[in-house]
């Protein structure tokens, strides 16, 4: 089983409509699954599209942050999940970078509990760079 963690604390997965790979097929597709190699300038961002799930294969691999920054400057506004191996540590990257949401597995959950997550919740208030911009 999965968590969800949001700004809010720890969920219940709600998406059960399963995902499609970033193909000439996937233009009617409702979600994309993408790995972390996938360029994000190739990735079919039609109107019908409602989530974009982007793979976290280690917790030191982060392309997945730069690929979120990229779909959202394409405008994508749908739901962008991360999963797989994100930390507590790199939730308010992953909050900066776009994503609404990440997806961690049971283990994760347990070893990194809910007050973790929530304590870089507040990932506006420790942004330095708009304080370096200020």
């Amino acid at each position: 089983m999965t968590t969800i963690v949001t700004d809010a604390g720890f969920a219940a997965d709600d998406w059960n409509r399963g995902y499609a790979k970033p193909n000439a097929a996937a233009n009617d597709a409702l979600a994309l699954h993408l790995e972390p190699d996938t360029d994000p300038d190739q990735v079919p961002l039609s109107p019908g599209l409602e989530m974009i799930r982007v793979n976290f294969p280690s917790f030191s691999d982060g392309r997945g942050f730069s690929i979120a920054r990229q779909l959202r400057l394409r405008g994508f506004a749908g739901r962008l999940r991360a999963c797989g191996h994100v930390l507590a540590d790199q939730y308010a990257m992953a909050r900066r970078s776009g994503f609404d949401e990440v997806e961690i597995d049971d283990d994760l959950a347990a070893r990194q509990p809910e007050d973790q997550w929530l304590a870089r919740a507040n990932w506006r208030d420790h942004d330095y760079q708009s304080r370096l911009r200020g």
